[in-house]
C-alpha cells in the first residue's frame, strides 16, 4: 500500500468550483484510506504541512514493534515517500523524522535479515544503499529530526539529509562492526566526508555509539537540542529551521543543493563550474523577477518555483 500523503495544499491550486469539487472528493477518499492504512500498520507517512508551513513535507517513520528497523515493507514505503516529493517542484523543504517516541531508527531489521540467504542479502542491502540515497538525491533541502536512537542504517539515512538535528538524549553510531559486517547504506562514505577519514574510520572501526551533544561537537549533526516532554524537541527544532528556508526562492534552494554537492567532490575550479550551472538555472526564472521586484518594492518576495 502506498504511504500516505495530503492533499490541501492541490486544493489551494484549484481556480474554479468543479476542480475543487472533483479533487475535494479524492481528498476525502484519501483521508479514508490514512485511516485505512493506520489499521494495516503503514510504516512510513507522508504528510504536506499547510497553512504557513505550506511548502514543508514531513517523512514520519512509524515501526514501532521493530523501533522503525529497515525490513521489506518500510523499505518500499519509504521509497514510495521520496518519490512522491521528488517530482514536486513547490516543496521547499523535507523532514524526515520518528513518530515512535525514543527512537528515530535502529537500522536494518536484524530478525527479519537473519531468514534471508546470501543470494537475498545482497540485494537486500542494495536495496537499502538505493533507497538511503534517494533521500541524499531529493532536489530540494531535507532535514533530520533525530530524537533517540540511531544507529546503523538509521544513522546513514540521517546522513544522507542536507541537515541534521539531534536530540541530547539522542544515541548515534555505525556499529556494523560489531556484526562482523561494514555500513552497506553509504555510512562508509558520508560519515567520512562529514567529518573526515580519520574520525569516521574511529567511530567504524570502534562501533562506537555516541551522544547528541557529542554528535554536534564532531560534526555529524547541525544542532543538539534538550528534549522536551513529548520527545519531539529535535522535529520542533528541524521545523524551525524548515521554516527560515520556507520564505526562500525554490528554485533557488535546489540550484544551491546541486552546486554544493556536486562541488564538493571535485576541485574548486570544477566547482566553481557546478556553481555556475546552477546559477544558469535561476537567470530566466519569473521568481528572480519576483525577488528583485519585492526588494525594489520593500516587500516580501512571492515565489511560485517557477
Amino acid at each position: 500500500m502506498m504511504a500516505t500523503f495530503t492533499l490541501r495544499r492541490m486544493h489551494s491550486l484549484c481556480t474554479n468550483a468543479q476542480c475543487r469539487s472533483v479533487l475535494g472528493g479524492f481528498i476525502q477518499r484519501a483521508k479514508v484510506s490514512t485511516i485505512e492504512s493506520v489499521k494495516n500498520n503503514e510504516q512510513c507517512q507522508l504528510e504536506y504541512l499547510s497553512g504557513d508551513n505550506n511548502g514543508i513535507a514531513v517523512i514520519s517513520m512509524n515501526r514501532p514493534a521493530a523501533r522503525n528497523a529497515f525490513g521489506k515493507q518500510f523499505l518500499r514505503e519509504f521509497s514510495e515517500c521520496s518519490n512522491v516529493v521528488k517530482f514536486d517542484k513547490n516543496l521547499r523543504v523535507v523532514i524526515l523524522r520518528s513518530l515512535v517516541k525514543g527512537v528515530f531508527c535502529a537500522g536494518a531489521d536484524l530478525k527479519e535479515r537473519a531468514k534471508m540467504t546470501n543470494e537475498e542479502t545482497g540485494p537486500f542491502v542494495a536495496g537499502l544503499r538505493a533507497s538511503v540515497s534517494e533521500v541524499a538525491n531529493l532536489p530540494m533541502p531535507v532535514i533530520a529530526a533525530i530524537d533517540g536512537f540511531a544507529l546503523g542504517g538509521g544513522l546513514e539515512a540521517a546522513l544522507a539529509c542536507d541537515i541534521r538535528i539531534a536530540s541530547n538524549d539522542a544515541k548515534l553510531g555505525l556499529v556494523e562492526t560489531r556484526l562482523a559486517i561494514i555500513p552497506g547504506g553509504g555510512g562508509t562514505q558520508r560519515l567520512a566526508r562529514a567529518i573526515g577519514p580519520a574520525k569516521a574510520k574511529e567511530l567504524i572501526f570502534a562501533a562506537r555509539v555516541f551522544t547528541g551533544k557529542e554528535a554536534m561537537e564532531m560534526g555529524v549533526t547541525n544542532h543538539c537540542v534538550e528534549q522536551n516532554s513529548e520527545g519531539d524537541a529535535g522535529y520542533q527544532k528541524a521545523l524551525q529551521l524548515a521554516q527560515e528556508i520556507l520564505p526562500q526562492g525554490p528554485v533557488a534552494l535546489r540550484a544551491a543543493k546541486f552546486a554544493i554537492n556536486r562541488g564538493i567532490e571535485v576541485d574548486i575550479s570544477s566547482g566553481l563550474s557546478f556553481e555556475e550551472a546552477g546559477y544558469s538555472q535561476v537567470i530566466n526564472t519569473k521568481d528572480r523577477l519576483e525577488g528583485l521586484t519585492a526588494f525594489k518594492e520593500k516587500r516580501p518576495p512571492k515565489y511560485s518555483g517557477d
